[in-house]
């Protein structure tokens, strides 16, 4: 399982002009699922989002998580973090879950965040989606449950 992790200070995504989910400061989570993935994959990345330390402290250190400063999450499924552009211009999903396993999965996850007090609010698997944020810092995490990066 992959996910690119922002830190925002606002955040919504929207289905055909609907909006699905919106946060204030928290997290804005792109999650993909990859076809060998797990419930122990999801298991992982929902433990490390909540574990990053990426919110300033008093002392204007990166030391604080998503909990301790009483944020959100805004989870939205995004198989393309599985595509493979090292050969030609057109990427490959080949290591993308199929739809219904990656629905499962992402669903999961959502719920384990939901799960964990933290308020989590989520996109719609396998819509067109339009997201909206405001990065603080910019401050962008990448996450692999494979260990890969």
């Amino acid at each position: 399982m992959r996910a690119v992790v922002q830190r925002v200070r606002s955040c919504s995504v929207s289905v055909q002009g609907r909006q699905t989910g919106a946060i204030e400061q928290g997290l804005l989570v792109y999650l993909g699922v990859g076809r060998t993935d797990e419930e122990r994959d999801a298991r992982y990345i929902c433990d490390k989002i909540l574990g990053l330390r990426i919110f300033t402290d008093p002392a204007g250190k990166m030391n604080l998580s998503v909990r301790d400063v009483g944020g959100g999450v805004l989870v939205v499924s995004q198989f393309t973090l599985y595509g493979d552009a090292r050969e030609g211009r057109r990427p490959s999903y080949t290591e993308a879950a199929d739809p219904q396993k990656a629905r499962q999965l992402y669903e999961q996850a959502c719920r384990l965040l939901q799960e964990s007090g933290v308020p989590t609010a989520t996109g719609e698997f396998q819509a067109s989606m339009e997201v909206s944020y405001t990065n603080m810092g910019p401050v962008t995490i990448l996450l692999d449950s494979g260990k890969k990066f």
